[in-house]
């Protein structure tokens, strides 16, 4: 009985979060906007833009430090998490940088910026944790991957090994956690640390956390207000990079999380698994989509496919049984996957870019391959898409533009003149790119 009802309540808070929310891509309050889905219409965005001349560029604001997380918007208000060293911070991209860890092991700050979304003015900052970082990262990694969260009262960012902070939207501290060394690395390797990088998700009052490491993984379930631990779920998995998706259907809600052995679904309220289905691979950091009432799941070392299982998975649904039945599993594409970034399921195509720079459109219904095409560039960051296009920033720093649909075709480059390692955010017709060090917000 209380299980049941903790299911009612809080299918109800989240029911009613994502009804009571503005219209979509007002807000953007977490990686990848709201429910990961990297979608936001009506934005009439450009296609081009000149960062030299100030051509469609509305603000530029630079920001101390290095991070990879992504920006994040909520009304009038933009946050950005950052680690700040001494001295120069060197970042090695595309593959030359192989398993190597970097040395920049000295002493770091940990900040949260606020911006005020109409000018790019810093409202306020906050340096939440200092000292040297108590885990290594990978060359092409950073100490501030994570991206925060909001819901438009409280915003939680995750530092990594130095904990997860939550706070107000005025900067003041409710609560923080002590997460534990956090050092996900190459299987096998205990010694190897490439830096976390799952970013928290909020839903109604609550806050999900995935904790992937070489010992003791988990999942785990916080009070939003309180910050007090609401579940715990041990996870006896290879180490992951991802994010987990809430989504919120009619009939159920359910945190889709991806692991180095099994990817599953688990009940938010009381974190029981629903489904999972294999998927043995290594290095996973994309973050699960949902597109209708398909869960598409993607990553892997190089190449793997992608996967469309039934929102209403229920137990385990991989290789025989109904999953090869067309019960559960409801197509499998070809080879050809991205390994670092998170595909974007547009109309009735999912596109999506290998960090070698080849981008691939696929068959929302079926997985069948549309088109596979090369851009110049190597990609970390997500493409995201708004109004029948799709935006790609890539490391060199070009944001590249196509025409989302089934006919390959480039709308625009535009050189941001510094690296681009984090996903851009979309808000109320506005862009919002980071680069190595500077955050701007582009418009019409």
């Amino acid at each position: 009985m209380i299980r049941a009802c903790l299911r009612i309540v809080l299918f109800a808070a989240l029911s009613w979060a994502a009804v009571a929310a503005p219209a979509a891509g007002q807000n953007w309050p977490s990686f990848r906007g709201e429910f990961a889905g990297g979608v936001a219409d009506g934005q009439d965005l450009p296609v081009s833009w000149n960062v030299e001349s100030g051509e469609n560029v509305r603000w530029k604001t630079p920001i101390p430090g290095m991070g990879h997380s992504s920006p994040v918007v909520w009304g009038d208000r933009v946050f950005v998490t950052t680690a700040v060293a001494a001295g120069d911070v060197k970042l090695v991209l595309g593959d030359r940088g192989g398993i190597d860890m970097s040395g920049d092991m000295g002493p770091q700050s940990w900040r949260i910026y606020c911006l005020d979304r109409r000018s790019g003015e810093i409202l306020w900052s906050k340096e939440l944790y200092t000292g040297k970082p108590r885990a290594a990262r990978h060359v092409k990694s950073s100490h501030a991957n994570p991206t925060p969260a909001t819901d438009g009262e409280m915003v939680v960012a995750i530092f990594g090994s130095q904990g997860m902070v939550g706070l107000d939207m005025e900067g003041n501290e409710r609560w923080r956690w002590n997460l534990g060394v956090l050092d996900p690395g190459l299987f096998g390797d205990p010694y190897s640390s490439w830096g976390y990088a799952s970013s928290p998700v909020i839903g109604g009052d609550r806050v999900f956390v995935q904790v992937d490491r070489h010992a003791g993984s988990f999942l785990a379930a916080f009070d939003l207000e309180s910050g007090k631990e609401i579940w715990k779920v041990k996870r006896d998995e290879k180490p992951v990079w991802a994010t987990p998706t809430l989504h919120v259907d009619g009939e159920r809600s359910q945190l889709i999380v991806l692991g180095g052995d099994y990817d599953r679904g688990y009940e938010p309220a009381t974190g029981e698994e629903l489904w999972r289905f294999r998927r043995d691979l290594e290095v996973k950091t994309t973050t699960p989509i949902v597109a209708g009432d398909l869960i598409i799941l993607s990553g892997g070392y190089r190449g793997k496919p992608l996967y469309a299982i039934r929102s209403s998975a229920r137990g385990n649904v991989s290789g025989g049984g109904r999953a090869n039945k067309g019960g559960y599993l409801a197509w499998t594409s070809g080879s050809g996957g991205p390994y670092t970034s998170t595909p974007v399921a547009y109309g009735e195509y999912v596109h999506f870019v290998r960090n070698t720079g080849v981008v691939t459109a696929l068959s929302l219904a079926n997985g069948e391959l549309v088109y596979r095409e090369r851009l110049e560039s190597t990609f970390s960051a997500s493409p995201v898409a708004s109004d029948g296009k799709i935006y790609l920033a890539g490391e060199e720093g070009v944001v590249t533009v196509i025409k989302a649909g089934p006919e390959f075709e480039v709308l625009g480059r535009n050189d941001m003149g510094e690296p681009c390692m984090a996903t851009p955010a979309i808000s109320q017709g506005t862009l919002f790119v980071r680069t190595r060090g500077h955050l701007y917000a582009i418009g019409k």
